[in-house]
This record gives C-alpha cells, sequence and structure tokens, in this order.
C-alpha cells in the first residue's frame, strides 16, 4: 500500500510518500509542493493542481494528514483550514481514505513523547525507514511521519 503523508500549509505544504507492504515501509518520495506566494485563491488552487499530479504519479491507497489545531494567529489557522479543505477534496475525488493526526499525537506515536522536537521526530523517519541519510526539508520529514504513523496504527485497515 503506497500512503501519502501531506503537512498542510499555505506557503509550504510538505509531502511524502512511503510503501507499506508486509509490515515494513519503504521511502519513496517526499518535497514541498510547489505552492510558491501568490494570492490566496491561487495558491489554493496552486495546491490542488500539484496535489493531483503527485496523486496520478505515485498511485497512493491512502492519503494521512496532520489535524489542524489552533495557534495564537487566527488568520494562519483559516489558511491552513483553507488548504486542508482543498487536500481533503483531493483526496475525496481520488477515492483516498484518510486518517488524521494532531501534533503530538503523531509524536507521541513516533517517538513515544508527545512534546518531541522536529529533530527527534525526523531521526525517528530515517530510522524508520533505514534511510539514514536522508536530508528533506522539516515540512516534508513531517508528511513522511504522517504517512509512517497511519501505517504503524493501521489506519486504513
Amino acid at each position: 500500500m503506497v500512503i501519502l503523508g501531506i503537512d498542510p500549509g499555505t506557503h509550504r505544504v510538505g509531502y511524502g510518500f512511503i510503501e507499506s507492504e508486509q509490515g515494513e515501509c519503504r521511502y519513496l518520495a517526499a518535497g514541498l509542493l510547489a505552492v510558491g506566494r501568490a494570492q490566496p485563491h491561487a495558491q489554493l488552487q496552486k495546491i490542488k493542481q500539484e496535489l493531483d499530479s503527485l496523486i496520478h504519479t505515485f498511485s497512493p491507497e491512502a492519503l494521512a494528514l496532520e489535524k489542524l489545531y489552533f495557534t495564537k494567529n487566527q488568520r494562519t489557522g483559516i489558511s491552513v483550514a483553507q488548504a486542508r479543505g482543498v487536500i481533503l477534496l483531493a483526496a475525496a475525488e481520488h477515492s483516498l481514505p484518510v486518517a488524521e493526526f494532531g501534533p503530538s499525537e503523531l509524536k507521541a506515536h513516533l517517538t513515544g513523547y508527545g512534546s518531541a522536537d522536529k529533530a527527534a521526530v525526523f531521526k525517528m523517519v530515517k530510522l524508520s525507514l533505514r534511510c539514514p541519510t536522508l536530508d528533506v526539508i522539516d515540512d516534508a520529514s513531517d508528511a513522511l511521519a504522517l504517512a509512517l504513523v497511519a501505517h504503524f496504527t493501521k489506519s486504513f485497515a
């Protein structure tokens, strides 16, 4: 099963693909959607286009997405919620089941500590995927972490 993890944002949307087979995981790809800093509606359109393209390329069977958590900056929260809506639309259009995890839930599953820092999460991503030299930006690492937690928790079984 190919699982797509998405770390939603407005200017930076991380993605990560893993293949889950017989209890093992294998790294396929990770990076950032090329969204840029356009007008908000154009950014949402770009997220959808880029995501559709990746789905066609990698043919995932499921999507893992970070839950929205409220920050002090409501404007950022609303923008991320809109991006999540576009991501959920793409998942629905491609008939992908979706598993959602909150940040501390993700960290607890992956590292055993719900307040782990990004370095600890990335270390566990590299260990879990057996890719000690993996070098990706933190948004892509978080997306891979989401895909891994979906695999570990068997959220799509």
